[in-house]
């Protein structure tokens, strides 16, 4: 524990699994808990400072590991979870999304080897500013689509019994609401404003939080082909990396291209949202892992 990097990590981990049961707790009774707010909130402080002391002993940005950039992620996931609670206080929120901040702190903490938690100088290819202007964009994606992605989630698992027809616009701000028909005697009509149901809530959140990721996972491909044609002469090299970066990115388009285009809401939408939660997986952990190509932060089970 002479780590402090470490010990903060552990210490977020520590507040990442109270939040857990306390968010199914509230989920139960169906109200907001401001304790698991704040238990986020002081996560998400931990995992700052935990940043930010790793970025003062290397002298550099702290995302060039997969430690590193797992802390990262684990931060904007719960920073992006923060605001997604402020839009919509609902305990559905945190029940869904804690899990994947929890997940991360937990791999990076103790699933690890050593070798790829220790700090190490950068490569010469990373000694850029594109460093972090690609790389905390591309993180921040990740971790607005995984949050997106799990509200979506929720939605296939959310009052299943019932037909979910979206009474908001497209965009989901704003909108409008279907109106009630109602008839009080002869030649009277009367009209209803009817409430968002949660299904409702939370299709439309993992819609904008969706959106949001897409945006910045578009600047952040543009940025990497940036800088790899500064780094290495060529603007794509289909390195295994680049190339499920551009299928994750065309999963999402395909989703925003179902609503916005096709007109689809509710459930549908949400199945192509798991399947980039999936992609999202595959391209951050896996192609990491294999060793192999340009990105790749080391082989997991080297010795």
């Amino acid at each position: 524990m002479n780590d402090p990097v470490f010990a903060l990590g552990l210490l977020a981990f520590g507040l990442l699994l109270l939040v857990l049961p306390l968010s199914f707790w509230s989920l139960s009774g169906g109200k907001s808990s401001s304790a698991v707010r704040l238990l986020v909130a002081a996560a998400n402080l931990c995992l700052t400072a935990q940043l930010v002391l790793r970025w003062w002993d290397s002298g550099h940005f702290p995302i060039s590991n997969l430690y590193e950039s797992l802390c990262f992620l684990a931060w904007g996931c719960t920073l992006t979870q923060l605001l997604v609670e402020r839009s919509w206080p609902s305990p559905l929120v945190p029940a869904a999304a804690t899990p994947m901040a929890l997940g991360c702190v937990a791999f990076a903490s103790f699933a690890l080897p050593d070798q790829l938690q220790q700090a190490s100088p950068l490569v010469p290819a990373l000694r850029s500013s594109w460093l972090v202007m690609h790389v905390s964009v591309i993180m921040l994606s990740y971790a607005a689509l995984l949050v997106g992605s799990l509200l979506s989630l929720a939605v296939l698992f959310t009052e299943r019994n019932e037909a979910l027809e979206l009474r908001s616009s497209s965009i989901g701000s704003g909108g409008y609401r279907q109106a009630q028909l109602a008839i009080d005697g002869p030649g009277a009509m009367a009209l209803s404003s009817t409430e968002f149901r949660i299904s409702e809530q939370l299709d439309s959140l993992s819609y904008r939080t969706i959106t949001v990721g897409f945006l910045l996972l578009s600047v952040g491909l543009v940025s990497g082909a940036v800088w790899a044609n500064e780094a290495w002469g060529s603007w794509w090299s289909w390195d295994p990396k680049e190339t499920w970066a551009l299928i994750c990115w065309l999963v999402y388009a395909a989703y925003l291209h179902t609503r916005l285009i096709r007109g689809w809401q509710g459930r549908r939408p949400a199945i192509v949202a798991v399947v980039g939660l999936v992609v999202i997986a595959v391209c951050y952990i896996g192609v990491n892992l294999l060793g192999i190509g340009l990105h790749s932060y080391g082989w997991f089970f080297d010795s």
